[in-house]
């Protein structure tokens, strides 16, 4: 099958089963649902396109035309084997994406779809890395953005967007509150939403694809993550299932989700939580993943359920121990990427994770990136590393 031949049999749809063209400008269906890209086939490794340094290397099951591509050189992040509990885990260094997080994955894939589509300007909501990311290929890509954050985002996240050029509305309220304000915009901007659009997820489903192919193409045994919106949760559940539906693999990794205590939506529901139960919400450190209402959520519990996995919410105290500890072993990340870690200290102790499996953890953006919140961690207060 050519490149156009590939193409045109790629379609989108909606939870009611509803199909969309891929020239479809809308970015959700008419039942309101997100919208989702039709199977593709799984990559083969002679597929590779071992002359691309960046995700675009994947392009064969990428459904955006190559030569129209927006890119900055994201993926192919470090992956490194470290001690951690006595256990070698393998930690997936993200911050090494041109904005310092691994939104630049979904961004990419998700710009090349609307330039090619004649897109000029594009709105997105977002806490800070989304914003960022979009900030700074539309500014690749020749077009306008403008970013709806909210107020109390980390001064640094805000400056960066608006230093590639975006212009930035600033929104009081919760992240939810944001969104809305975003969603009323895009009646007249094209929304290009990291939580909604459907080719944002083609792209975050690579950092999988770049585990395999670093693992001698052979997946891991588990992959543990912090979701917010659960991006990185549904890429991976894409990714490996394109594969393992392509007889490169024979199982689906297991996938390990943390969250913060008050807003773990997605374990809570995997969980059968009320998350009424846990009290009024209140601010976390790691506010990339403070989402109390994600688009995808359905999708999200799923993924971890058909993958054999689990979900667990930690709390701030853990978060603040795991971003030390990380610290510790040389990895300064900011603290939402602190909840992975956070996690994975519950699934070894719960025993879920073994001491013997392959296991990746997934670390989605750079402490340099959360100043102030970085600088809450290390207060003389904090304590020192484990």
């Amino acid at each position: 099958m050519t490149a156009e031949q590939h193409l045109d049999a790629v379609g989108l749809y909606d939870r009611s089963g509803q199909r969309y063209s891929l020239d479809d400008p809308r970015w959700r269906g008419e039942d309101g649902s997100p919208l989702a890209v039709s199977a593709l086939p799984g990559l083969r490794p002679e597929q590779i396109d071992t002359v691309e340094r960046s995700l675009w290397r994947y392009h064969a099951v990428l459904p955006v035309p190559f030569d129209r591509r927006v890119s900055l050189g994201e993926g192919c992040t470090p992956m490194v084997p470290l001690e951690w509990g006595g256990r070698r885990v393998h930690f997936k260094l993200e911050w090494f994406n041109p904005t310092s997080s691994f939104k630049d994955r979904g961004v990419s894939v998700m710009m090349s779809h609307l330039v090619a589509h004649g897109v000029d300007r594009v709105l997105e909501d977002s806490s800070g890395n989304g914003g960022a990311a979009v900030a700074a290929y539309a500014a690749a890509a020749g077009i306008r953005a403008k970013i709806i954050v909210p107020a109390a985002t980390s001064a640094a996240k805000i400056l960066q967007a608006r230093a590639y050029g975006a212009e930035i509305e600033l929104v009081g309220g919760t992240r939810d509150e944001v969104s809305d304000e975003a969603i009323r915009q895009s009646e007249r901007i094209p929304y290009a939403s990291h939580n909604w659009h459907p080719m944002f997820l083609q792209g975050t489903k690579t950092v999988a694809y770049e585990m395999w192919e670093s693992l001698g193409f052979t997946a891991p045994d588990n992959v543990v993550l912090v979701a917010g919106a659960g991006s990185n949760v549904i890429g991976c559940d894409l990714a490996f299932g394109e594969l393992l539906a392509a007889g490169q693999i024979d199982r689906r990794p297991r996938l390990f989700v943390g969250q913060p205590e008050h807003w773990a939506t997605i374990a809570d529901t995997f969980n059968r939580i009320d998350p009424a139960g846990r009290g009024e919400r209140v601010p976390t450190i790691a506010e990339g993943a403070s989402i109390a209402h994600p688009v995808r959520l359905p999708e999200a519990v799923e993924a971890i359920r058909r993958s054999g996995g689990a979900a667990c919410a930690v709390s701030e105290a853990q978060i603040h121990a795991a971003v030390r500890a990380l610290s510790a072993r040389g990895l300064y990340v900011e603290p939402t990427s602190g909840v992975a870690a956070a996690a994975l200290d519950h699934f070894l102790a719960s025993g879920q994770i073994a001491p013997d499996e392959t296991t990746v953890v997934v670390l989605t953006g750079a402490g340099l990136k959360s100043a102030e919140k970085m600088a809450a961690v290390f207060a003389p207060e904090s304590g020192s590393a484990r």
